[in-house]
């Protein structure tokens, strides 16, 4: 189970709402509540949860801005792997 916090300022705006619940509606494994009062969306998911980018790319399709309140759970990554690269001088 990974919960997560996003605040998204504008989130309580009707058609907004109206835009996520069809975007996260469709998110298998995905619970969620929204906070009008504090713009604050709730998530739990009970299976494999989402890479952090493709959260934001739902917020930003429908053009909020995605903020995660809290440390982000181990299981919510960016599923990148990175590797520095050294400089040689020649």
């Amino acid at each position: 189970m990974v919960d997560l916090e996003v605040y998204a300022a504008g989130v309580r705006n009707p058609d907004k709402m109206l835009a996520l619940a069809l975007e996260l509606d469709v998110v298998p494994g995905l619970r969620y509540k929204v906070d009008t009062n504090h713009d604050i969306v709730y998530m739990e998911f009970s299976g494999d949860a989402p890479t952090v980018s493709s959260l934001q790319s739902i917020f930003r399709k429908i053009e909020l801005d995605a903020k995660f309140v809290g440390q982000m759970p181990s299981e919510v990554s960016t599923k990148k792997k990175t590797q520095r690269l050294d400089v040689l001088e020649a």
